[in-house]
């Protein structure tokens, strides 16, 4: 019988994508439920699986626009069973039939030193040709097809041999310039390309503007080592430092709920919910989860459920839905060593956090200089909606529960 492989729906806004990548091969038996292919769209990155155990015939080319529904492999079941009927097939492979064949890299080896393996004794398994023997037969001389002729008598006292001629690999005269390319070209995928058109909308579309304040984070730092064990055993992972900037986040909305709005043509609209958007690097570009009900959560659900958002945003298996209905986005160019940036506002999101790295630097505290974990934050934000006062007033709010965590907990 003969199955169908289909691009999946996922989700309406969702018409086509890009077949990024095959994870199998022309003629290869494939096992049900087993990751075929990676599809690419402009908003998400996911895999298609087999839905029956078969030999595998693809239609498409990797890097081909393809649309939801389209056809782009069929597999036959039916090849499993003759597979299956035939034990004496494998034996009939080239590896197996002749054992002693050289590993591709010996052959190639073997063109470079300009030596037929085929007259190198081996001493690998079966008889093989190893790179070990290649180049003991290199070093023995360049040529092994023929022994050298015994030399006349004579009375004179023997010439010094000369030494054997170098010789040069043809590749390396045909192309003496083995440098890389100056150049590779390739096509924007469809996430990039996304991600490249909305943040150039963000700043056309949007009066944006950032304010800076600094935080010290020593009274989370001791938190952390005091509770860090306990909390550990108790929830199987980690407290981190972006529970308590969520938890910030929420706090300091609550307080300045005119940065939890946005603009819907000339209306404003204004959210009375917490679902914050935390920035997670993949491999394909940026990608901004969404942590729904910050403002219900406790600490150690806000963790367990950035962890398995940036887990599956890396895998590959986000969904539409983990990625829609945010009102704020937290990014940590801290990670990467950042100490200070601009973020680009998440549209038609009001504002932006920006985290950076944490250093130890000299403060003035109490008439004293100290040395704190600092940190520098930077909140972008949409001038239409937003004034100066409140973004300000939004950076001390956050500052505020972040230097003194205990009023999280009083709401103050």
């Amino acid at each position: 019988m003969s199955y169908e492989v289909k691009i999946p729906s996922m989700g309406e806004s969702i018409t086509s994508g890009v077949l990024a990548k095959w994870h199998v091969s022309d003629g290869d038996t494939v096992k049900k439920d087993q990751p075929l292919f990676e599809l690419e769209t402009d908003k998400i990155t996911s895999e298609g699986t087999a839905e029956a155990t078969g030999k595998i015939f693809l239609q498409v080319a990797a890097g081909t626009e393809v649309k939801i529904g389209q056809v782009v492999a069929t597999i036959d079941s039916a090849s499993t069973a003759s597979t299956t009927a035939s034990p004496g097939a494998s034996a009939r492979s080239p590896s197996i039939e002749n054992p002693a064949t050289p590993s591709p890299a010996v052959r190639r080896l073997a063109a470079e030193a300009n030596v037929d393996p085929s007259i190198v004794a081996g001493s690998g398994k079966a008889g093989r040709v190893t790179k070990a023997d290649l180049l003991a037969a290199s070093a023995a001389g360049s040529s092994l097809a023929a022994a050298p002729s015994a030399p006349a008598p004579s009375s004179a006292p023997a010439a010094p041999a000369a030494p054997p001629p170098i010789e040069i690999p043809k590749s390396k005269i045909e192309n003496p310039s083995s440098a890389p390319a100056k150049q590779t070209r390739k096509k924007l995928s469809p996430l990039r390309l996304k991600i490249a058109q909305r943040l150039v909308a963000a700043q056309h579309e949007a009066a944006m503007l950032t304010t800076f304040n600094e935080v010290d984070l020593s009274a989370i730092m001791a938190l952390r080592a005091k509770y860090q064990d306990d909390f550990v055993k108790k929830n199987g992972v980690k407290l981190g430092f972006m529970s308590f900037f969520v938890k910030a986040v929420v706090h300091a909305l609550k307080e300045v709920p005119g940065v939890n709005a946005q603009i819907d043509g000339d209306t404003i609209v204004e959210n009375n919910y917490f679902d914050i958007g935390v920035a997670v690097s993949t491999d394909r570009g940026l990608m901004v989860p969404v942590i729904k009900d910050c403002d219900t959560l406790g600490m150690a659900g806000i963790e367990l459920k950035i962890a398995d958002a940036a887990k599956r945003a890396r895998d590959g298996k986000i969904t539409l839905a983990d990625l829609e209905g945010g009102v704020f986005t937290i990014t940590n160019g801290g990670t990467f060593g950042s100490l200070l940036s601009t973020p680009i506002i998440n549209p038609p999101q009001a504002a932006i956090l920006g985290m950076h790295a944490i250093n130890d630097r000299p403060v003035a505290l109490a008439g004293q200089v100290v040395i704190r974990p600092m940190m520098y934050v930077a909140l972008s934000y949409d001038h239409r909606l937003v004034d100066g006062k409140q973004a300000v007033t939004f950076l001390v709010k956050l500052k505020q529960v972040i230097e003194d965590p205990t009023r999280l907990m009083l709401g103050i």
